[in-house]
């Protein structure tokens, strides 16, 4: 019993956490679409949430990551999605193409096509700020390197085929990002969006051996 009630508190320390970094984050995103990111210091994120600067700090070491956390979050996506689908039997690209169409299915803002105004707005923020796109970069390069753990086999093909693959993701969502910024309506957007991961897709297929 007292093993169940030490899992219990740590859930719930966890779960606290969870929710203090997603305030903390709201906040300082909130500020930073009224005033920009650069006119917003670190001090008056901390006063607009109520925190101390050093308690800010412990969440979010950098203030480009009180934005970048948000692709943190799904920093290891893809490989997750290549270890579930070999578990089933699935290969690599096919079964990081099934998810690409369930996310554009579900309007999932990782893959650009979302009209939600709080995304675009997110969106907005996030690739007219140079700090911020630079940030972009650190993340996506993580991101190749555990693909390329999860794709295996020899090292070089393995990063040079994460590489692309992750490149095509980043290329599609941009352009769903781009075209709705540009006001066009998420549905106008979402067959063009479809048809542009297939041939994507078949591509990767041709050149890659996964």
């Amino acid at each position: 019993m007292a093993e169940d009630g030490v899992t219990g508190s740590a859930g719930l320390r966890e779960r606290k956490k969870a929710r203090t970094r997603q305030a903390l984050s709201d906040a300082a995103v909130a500020l930073f679409l009224e005033k920009g990111f650069d006119a917003v210091s670190v001090a008056e994120v901390a006063a607009a949430a109520e925190v101390s600067k050093p308690t800010l700090f412990r969440y979010f070491p950098a203030k480009e990551d009180l934005v970048l956390h948000r692709f943190a979050d799904h920093e290891d996506e893809s490989a997750r999605v290549v270890e579930a689908g070999r578990a089933r039997g699935t290969a690599p690209l096919d079964a990081l193409y099934e998810h690409l169409l369930d996310g554009l299915e579900r309007r999932d803002p990782v893959t650009g096509l979302c009209d939600v105004p709080e995304v675009l707005a997110y969106h907005r923020l996030l690739y007219g700020t140079p700090a911020l796109l630079a940030g972009i970069h650190g993340y996506q390069q993580r991101s190749e390197e555990v693909l390329a753990r999860a794709l295996g086999g020899d090292p070089l093909p393995a990063r040079l085929a994460a590489g692309q693959i992750t490149a095509v993701l980043r290329v599609l969502a941009n352009e769903n990002v781009a075209r709705l910024a540009a006001g066009e309506a998420v549905d106008a957007v979402a067959g063009d969006a479809v048809a542009a991961a297939e041939a994507a897709f078949r591509s990767l297929r041709e050149g890659l051996p996964y």
